[in-house]
């Protein structure tokens, strides 16, 4: 963490995703009973959560940012309800099936060892439980997957960690699971290096 990661990216970060904003829209009213936000951020989907989300934990490893997502829970309805911690979405500190519903907007690009995350969603996830997934990911034209591969180790140095080329519903799948409820589509406002989407709500295989 430093001064560019923690002070100067955020706000450029929120003019990036401004694109977004209907999709997490629709994904955030989605969540019901007790929710776990990964990567909760600067807090920009706090607001979004409907009557539905009886409990919200965020989690966040950069300090900054919790410290800007409580400040914008107090501004969320029923702040009551929100609770941010700080944590690495590798070692959840949670217990097993605690969790209705989890969420991942944007933030499976950036995780180191997306794969460790991914299996502790789905331990920390209720077998009859939703995670819901709004993620930029690897492009399956191949001409537009090797415009990716380049750009990739200088857009991390750029962006703090966000790859391009995330094979994320591969890692979901091995993790445990089903993506039939989500859709891949290329987002219209987005440059095409990192227009291919992945959206919708994933659940569980049984065991």
């Amino acid at each position: 963490m430093g001064l560019y990661s923690d002070y100067l990216f955020p706000p450029l970060l929120d003019l990036a995703t401004r694109p977004f904003y209907r999709n997490r829209q629709r994904l955030i009213a989605a969540a019901r009973g007790r929710v776990l936000e990964i990567g909760v951020g600067n807090g920009a989907n706090l607001p979004l959560y409907g009557e539905q989300a009886t409990e919200i934990h965020g989690l966040e490893p950069s300090i900054p940012l919790l410290n800007r997502a409580r400040r914008q829970a107090t501004n969320s309805p029923h702040p009551q309800r929100i609770r941010l911690l700080a944590g690495d979405a590798r070692r959840l500190p949670y217990p097993d099936r605690y969790f209705d519903t989890v969420v991942a907007c944007l933030v499976l690009c950036t995780i180191p060892e997306p794969e460790r995350a991914a299996r502790e969603m789905r331990r920390v996830l209720a077998d009859n439980g939703q995670l819901l997934i709004l993620e930029h990911i690897a492009s399956p034209n191949p001409r537009t997957q090797r415009c990716q591969n380049r750009l990739t180790p200088l857009w991390k140095q750029l962006a703090c960690g966000c790859h391009l080329n995330r094979p994320t519903p591969d890692i979901l799948h091995h993790a445990g699971f089903d993506l039939a409820n989500t859709r891949r589509y290329r987002h219209a406002r987005l440059p095409a290096f990192a227009s291919q989407v992945l959206e919708g709500t994933a659940t569980p295989y049984p065991g």
